[in-house]
């Protein structure tokens, strides 16, 4: 049994360290995080200091177990996970579960993985840092009680099943603003002059701009015809020596910003792709919001510059880190091997690992010089003048390695786009210029840019909320708990005006351009809208971004040692619980509903809101007796949204579903459901490829699209006799059986899975149901579930908690929950939701009888 076993966070780094150490040293991985705070309400008691209660779940129960009995048996163990606050949170949660003794236990921190670094933590151990502990427990226990307050005050108030919480509320908000600015910005026009001139001499083409713009057609048309026989002259000439300076080495924040813009990578596939990258060695730690590098770095960086490129293309930079809560001891995103131009590894590995290399080398290396000139040229006939701008590189310097855009290898000159690096032929102050062409071109203003993942990282960043180890989890949450999504739009057709001045003629034509279209843009959804806009009513607080920014720095303090964590959770508290106590009491319940106008053919209002099901329009009002006519109801289609969608949108809506001529004897219909567009085929639904108008859908396509779902659905196999078939839905690929949907795993190969495969997937999934129920009341629609996180109660599509047994005072034991009466079980309903099994009043007054709805007429579209 070796002397020392030594504990890291991910066996990856596990099996690189401990080729690093001899046979005195046993590397083992803890896989994260040992223990978590318990699913239950009562994980935090606030009036005793906020202490804690743990426990281990039940897949890490082996883990825990092992490293206990290597511990045991060990003289020392080393705690080496992670350098930030989460990894000093990993090894205290050691330290307490596996009965850790002080003077047996060390705590080490690297920043990379290598011998070097490595034989440096074990020479040079200390304690855990309670200060970062208490700093970590701050955050989650703060992020708890704000989800677990939060979260049923949106149930009762909004929509059953809605979660909150601090950091993802904010970036929801910071996306719902920028949506709403978008959606009230009026683009205004103004025509945009731009010229091609060339010398006598040469022939040479180049571009020059007016600065002035045209608000009307007329203006612009009047400046071409000026233009006509006027004497184009140099006026002046300005040549000036211009830098460039390379950006810092990558922080989390830029990592994340450029890897999305260069290489298309989501916030969340970076940081999996880095962390890769770290635990093989690769790399240093890609949680950091330091721009720093070491000495060692420093030194390794020049000799490489200066080794591959030569003396004049190394310049040494020490960068400071502007955040104030930076840790300059931490370093920067960095090759651990400068000499390692390339990595190996899958291609994400290769080209994040190629984009890290060139940023850090590049912040070591020598400006870049160019000679930028400025030619103003006079116009003979107006007092306006045309500007062009020239570069010419003299020195590549550090853009030898880093170039922030590819070159165009597009000769050709074009009027339209902007071009002011490009290089202007040998002129002289006074020469006379000839005119090409001249257009006047109509250009609309733009509403602001939607959020990217990128975009949203660095207002995050700008604005102090969260930090490094937070991003990629808020954004991967506020869309997997679909408050926002990322998505790509169309764009419309847009009418513009070109005018045009050539050979002495003026042309004006009109064009099209598409604007409005998105690529990978974040987008609130209409629940997010309504949540947010309940939140900052409420609780604005929480959605404030000046208090999240004071939270983090508090949690800074923390770290710092200058401030007590639980006062500084009860500072926050005791106002937080008293405002959700209010809402709870006073709050009205929010559905975002908006009156839209009423309908042309009944006269009644047409509204749009929330619903249980998501957005829906509605035309006519709920009456108060059985008899009165009842509203009709639409869904929202995908892209539109309760504050924008018009009254002309919502009326279409209702154009669906139509009736199509019937097939194969069969009814045949076009709809839109809770998934989006469909047909229905007799007793089949088959959905709409994304982006197909259901209004355009004709026989003939509708043929088209259920034969393709006949040879979809087609078994592929069988299993006990039955018919197995495959398809793939909003979840992912699938198998179905026996009105049983399976998911099929990534690690099955969906197109090629076999008949073993299919019985191993359904035998799981029939034993997995098998122990779903512990008792059913189907009448009463009432259950006692087994679920992810625990047992709980199912009433209705309600989701409800089992709280404590009363007489234990502890939690319920699989045998008390299968003995437990259904009269006991409707009181822990009732406790929950008072008015579960409240009989509402029929209403028996009549009126009189209603209108029927027009009967739709088959149409062969």
């Amino acid at each position: 049994m070796a002397k020392n076993l030594l504990i890291v966070e991910s066996p990856a780094k596990a099996k690189t360290i401990e080729g690093y150490l001899g046979k005195d040293f046993l590397v083992k991985s803890s896989y994260g995080h040992i223990r978590d705070l318990i699913k239950t309400d009562d994980a935090i008691d606030v009036s005793h200091n906020f202490e804690q209660r743990y426990e281990v779940p039940s897949d890490k129960k082996a883990v825990v177990n092992e490293l206990k009995r290597l511990a045991k048996d060990a003289e020392m163990v080393w705690l080496a996970s992670d350098e930030d606050r989460e990894g000093e949170a990993i090894s205290w949660h050691l330290f307490e579960t596996l009965g850790l003794k002080e003077d047996q236990t060390k705590r080490i921190v690297f920043h990379e993985i290598t011998k070097t670094a490595i034989l440096k933590a074990i020479e040079s151990p200390r304690k855990i840092d309670y200060n970062l502990v208490y700093a970590q427990q701050a955050r989650r226990v703060l992020d708890r009680l704000v989800g677990f307050e939060l979260s049923p005050v949106l149930w009762k108030k909004v929509k059953p099943s809605l979660s909150a919480g601090r950091v993802q509320s904010v970036a929801v908000r910071l996306i719902v603003d920028r949506e709403r600015e978008v959606n009230k910005f009026t683009a205004t026009a103004a025509f945009k002059v731009v010229a091609l001139f060339y010398t006598d001499k040469l022939k040479e083409i180049f571009r020059a701009e007016l600065p002035e713009r045209f608000e009307k057609a007329p203006e612009a048309e009047n400046f071409l015809k000026d233009c006509i026989n006027a004497v184009y002259t140099v006026r002046s000439l300005e040549t000036r020596p211009t830098k460039r300076s390379p950006s810092a080495p990558f922080t989390t924040s830029t990592l994340q910003q450029e890897a999305s813009r260069k290489l298309g990578f989501s916030v969340a596939r970076t940081m999996q792709v880095a962390q890769k990258l770290y635990e093989s060695g690769k790399i240093t730690y890609m949680r950091t919001d330091s721009v720093n590098l070491s000495d060692t770095a420093l030194n390794a960086a020049a000799a490489e510059i200066k080794s591959a490129y030569g003396e004049k293309y190394h310049q040494l930079r020490k960068y400071k880190t502007k955040s104030a809560g930076a840790q300059e001891a931490h370093e920067a995103i960095r090759p651990t091997y400068f000499e390692q131009h390339t990595t190996s590894g899958d291609s994400s590995e290769q080209r994040l690992y190629d984009l890290i290399w060139k940023r850090s080398i590049a912040s070591q290396m020598s400006e870049a010089n160019f000679e930028k000139t400025t030619a103003k040229i006079s116009i003979s006939s107006r007092s306006e003048e045309f500007v062009a701008n020239g570069e010419v590189m003299k020195f590549d310097g550090f853009l030898k390695v880093y170039m922030e855009s590819t070159d165009d290898e597009d000769t050709e000159i074009n009027l339209d786009e902007d071009n002011d690096n490009s290089i202007l032929p040998p002129l002289a102050k006074g020469q006379t210029l000839n005119l090409r062409e001249m257009n006047a071109t109509e250009r609309y203003s733009r509403p602001p840019a939607r959020y990217t993942e990128a975009s949203l990282v660095k207002k995050l960043e700008e604005l102090g909320i969260g930090r490094p180890s937070t991003y990629a989890p808020t954004i991967s949450t506020i869309q997997n708990r679909g408050y926002v999504v990322k998505e790509d739009r169309e764009g419309k057709q847009r009418l513009f005006q070109s005018i045009s001045l050539k050979d002495g003629q003026i042309n004006a034509t009109k064009k099209t351009e598409n604007t409005g279209a998105e690529k990978n843009k974040l987008f609130p959804t209409d629940i997010g809208a309504v949540v947010n806009d309940f939140l900052v009513e409420h609780f604005n607080g929480i959605v404030d971004f000046n208090f999240t920014a004071k939270v983090e720095k508090e949690f800074d303090e923390i770290a710092q040692g200058l401030k007590n964590w639980t006062e500084m959770l009860r500072t926050f508290y005791n106002p937080f619980h008293l405002e959700v106590e209010t809402t709870l009491q006073n709050a009205n319940r929010a559905s975002g509903e908006r009156e839209l106008g009423h309908d042309p053919d009944s006269g009644k209002k047409i509204s749009v809101r929330i619903g249980r099901y998501g957005p829906f329009v509605q035309i006519g009002e709920s009456g108060e007796h059985e008899e009165d006519e009842k509203p009709r109801y639409a869904s929202l289609r995908s892209g539109q949204m309760i504050e924008s969608i018009s009254l002309q949108e919502a009326l279409d809506l209702f154009k669906l579903p139509f009736q199509l001529e019937a097939y194969q004897e069969k009814e045949l219909s076009v709809g839109i459901g809770r998934f989006g567009p469909y047909i229905k085929w007799g007793d089949s639904f088959i959905s709409l490829p994304k982006g197909e108008d259901p209004l355009a859908i004709n026989l003939d396509r509708a043929v088209e699209l259920i034969n393709e779902k006949n040879i979809a659905d087609a078994p592929i196999a069988h299993f006990q006799q039955l018919p197995v078939t495959k398809g793939k839905g909003r979840f992912g690929p699938f198998i179905k059986w026996n009105n049983l949907y399976i998911n099929v795993p990534v690690r099955y190969n969906f197109d090629t899975i076999g008949q073993a495969e299919i019985d191993e997937l359904i035998s799981k999934k029939i034993e997995k149901e098998a122990n779903r129920f512990i008792q059913e009341w189907p009448t009463e629609k009432i259950a006692i579930e087994n679920g992810r996180w625990g047992p709980f109660i199912r009433f209705q599509k309600e989701m409800l908690k089992l709280g404590k047994n009363p007489e234990t005072k502890d939690k319920y034991t699989a045998e008390d929950l299968s003995q437990l009466s259904l009269d006991t079980v409707k009181k822990l309903i009732t406790d929950q939701v008072p008015d579960a099994f409240t009989v509402k009043p029929k209403k028996t007054a009549k009126k009189a009888p209603a209108k029927k709805n027009p009967v739709k007429r088959l149409v062969k579209r």
